[in-house]
C-alpha cells in the first residue's frame, strides 16, 4: 500500500470486531490502489457468500460486489480501473481528498493531513508516487490505527482521523464513481465503501 506503517514490537489483543474493521479497511485500500487480480476477485466472491446475506446496505454491498467479482474477468476489471482512475491529464474519477474538498490537488487539506500523519509517526513511503490523501493511503492509515489502538485512546485517534480526513468527502467520491460512465465493478466497490464508512461514521459519532 502507499501509506507506511510503524512496525510494532508487541501487538495488542484485537477483538473480532476490530479484526473485521481492519480487514475491511485493507480491502478498500487494495481495491482503490491497483486493479483487482484473480486472487482478490476470487476472495471477494467467496467472502460475499457469507457477508452478503441479510438486509441493509452493507450486506447488499457485499453481495453485489461478490456477484461482480464472479461475473467479470481480470482484464475487464483492469480496463475499468484504468478508464476510471488513470489518465495523463485528469482521471474520470479522482481518488484524492484535496480534490473533493477544494477542487484542486495538493492544497491545504493535504498539508493538514501531513501534519496529522507526522504526529502519528507516519509518512509516505520512499518511492511511492501517490500523495498521502489518496483514498488507498487513508484507508491504510485507518487500518493501522485500528490495529495499533484498540484501547480508548486509540479509538479517539481513529475517530479524529476519520472525521477530519475521510468523513467530509467519501460520499462525494462515491457519488462521482456511481455516475461515471462504464463504472461496474468499481461502482459496487464504491457502494461497499459507502456502506462500511457510514457504519464507521455512526459508531464514531457515538464515541
Amino acid at each position: 500500500m502507499n501509506a507506511p506503517m510503524t512496525q510494532l514490537q508487541s501487538l495488542p489483543t484485537w477483538s473480532e470486531e476490530d479484526r473485521a474493521r481492519a480487514d475491511h479497511y485493507a480491502l478498500l485500500a487494495r481495491l482503490f490502489y491497483a486493479p483487482a487480480d484473480a486472487a482478490l476477485l476470487g476472495a471477494i466472491a467467496q467472502s460475499a457468500r457469507s457477508l452478503g446475506q441479510g438486509a441493509g446496505a452493507f450486506p447488499q454491498g457485499w453481495a453485489e460486489l461478490g456477484a461482480a467479482a464472479e461475473r467479470l474477468g481480470v482484464q475487464a476489471v483492469a480496463d475499468e480501473f484504468a478508464a476510471l482512475f488513470i489518465s495523463v491529464s485528469k482521471p474520470l474519477v479522482m481518488v484524492n481528498a484535496s480534490w473533493y474538498l477544494t477542487g484542486f490537488l495538493q492544497e491545504e487539506p493535504l498539508a493538514e493531513l501531513r501534519d496529522d500523519l507526522a504526529e502519528l509517526g507516519l509518512g509516505r513511503r520512499e518511492g511511492v508516487m501517490e500523495t498521502e490523501d489518496h483514498l488507498a493511503a487513508l484507508a491504510e492509515v485507518m487500518r493501522h490505527l485500528v490495529l495499533t489502538g484498540p484501547d480508548e485512546a486509540g479509538l479517539e485517534r481513529q475517530r479524529q482521523f476519520f472525521s477530519r480526513h475521510l468523513a467530509p468527502w467519501y460520499g462525494l467520491f462515491v457519488n462521482a464513481l456511481l455516475m461515471a460512465p462504464g463504472a461496474d465493478f468499481y461502482a459496487r466497490a464504491g457502494s461497499l465503501l459507502q456502506a462500511f464508512f457510514d457504519i464507521e461514521r455512526q459508531a464514531f459519532d457515538m464515541v
